[in-house]
C-alpha cells in the first residue's frame, strides 16, 4: 500500500467534511443514537468496533461510546487525505469472542475500564495481537487503566503496557506529531498518557490513550464543541495510527 501525504489544515478539515456531506445537525452533549450493525462496503480498510464482555461499570454501554459518527468522520478524512481504500461507511461492530475478529486487522476499543473479557475473548485477543492485528484503545481515564492492565496481564502474563513517547514512529507515519499534550485542557483525568503493547515479534500492536478521548473529537467535529486545533490534531493522530497499522 502506498500513501500520499496531503496537508490537512484546520480550514481544510472542515471543508473536506462539508464537501463530503457528513456535517450533521446540532446534537446535545452525550447525544444518543440507536446502536445498529453496519454492513460496510468491500473496501481495503474496515474499522472494527469491538464489542466485549463488561463488568457493568458504565452500564454495559462503554463499548458503544461515540459510535457511529466517530468512525464515519474519521473514515471520511482518511478517504480525503490518503490513498487508503476506505469509505465513510467502512466500519462494523465485531464481537471480540467471534472468529470474525480476525477478518479486520484494525480495531477500536472504547472504555476499557469496563472490559471483562471472557476466556474466548482473551484467547482471540492474544491471537489477534500476535497475528499482526492493531488495536486503538481510547476513551478512558483515572483508575480505569488498572482494569485495562489487568485484562492485558490475563491475556499476556509475560507482557505489560509500556509508555511510548512522541518520537515513536506511530506518531509520524503520515503526519508529524509535535506534542502529545495538546488534548490536556479538553479531557478529564489529568495529564494524557500513551502506552503500547508489543506483539510476539516486538512490534507495536496496541496503543492505549489514557486520560484521553480521540473519539469525542472525531464524533463532535460537526458541532463546534471543541476548538478546531485539538480536533484537527485528533484526526491527524487517528490517521497516523491507521497508516502505521497498515504499513507495519
Amino acid at each position: 500500500m502506498h500513501v500520499k501525504c496531503r496537508t490537512l489544515g484546520a480550514a481544510g478539515l472542515l471543508a473536506a467534511l462539508a464537501a463530503s456531506g457528513v456535517l450533521y445537525g446540532q446534537f446535545g452533549f452525550g447525544r444518543r443514537v440507536f446502536i445498529q450493525q453496519n454492513d460496510p462496503p468491500p473496501t481495503e480498510l474496515i474499522v472494527a468496533r469491538w464489542r466485549f464482555n463488561t463488568n457493568g461499570r458504565i452500564g454495559h454501554t462503554g463499548w458503544t461510546h461515540n459510535y457511529p459518527y466517530s468512525e464515519q468522520h474519521l473514515n471520511q478524512l482518511l478517504s480525503e487525505t490518503t490513498r487508503v481504500d476506505v469509505d465513510r461507511m467502512s466500519y462494523r461492530i465485531v464481537e471480540l469472542g467471534s472468529d470474525e475478529v480476525f477478518d479486520y486487522p484494525f480495531a477500536y476499543v472504547s472504555e476499557p475500564g469496563e472490559m471483562d473479557m471472557t476466556d474466548a475473548e482473551l484467547e482471540n485477543f492474544r491471537e489477534y495481537i500476535d497475528r499482526g492485528g492493531f488495536v486503538v484503545v481510547d476513551d478512558f481515564d483515572g483508575d480505569h487503566i488498572y482494569n485495562l492492565s489487568e485484562q492485558i496481564r490475563k491475556a499476556f502474563p509475560d507482557r505489560e503496557l509500556v509508555p511510548i513517547g512522541v518520537h515513536h514512529p506511530a506518531f509520524h507515519s503520515f503526519y508529524d506529531t509535535e506534542s502529545l499534550e495538546i488534548f490536556a485542557p479538553y479531557v478529564t483525568g489529568g495529564r494524557p498518557g500513551y502506552y503500547g503493547l508489543l506483539n510476539k515479534d516486538g512490534g507495536l500492536a496496541l496503543i492505549a490513550l489514557w486520560n484521553n478521548d480521540l473519539a469525542n473529537f472525531w464524533d463532535w467535529i460537526d458541532d463546534g464543541r471543541y476548538p478546531l486545533e485539538p480536533s484537527t490534531e485528533a484526526f491527524r493522530m487517528g490517521i497516523n495510527f491507521v497508516v502505521y497499522a497498515m504499513t507495519h
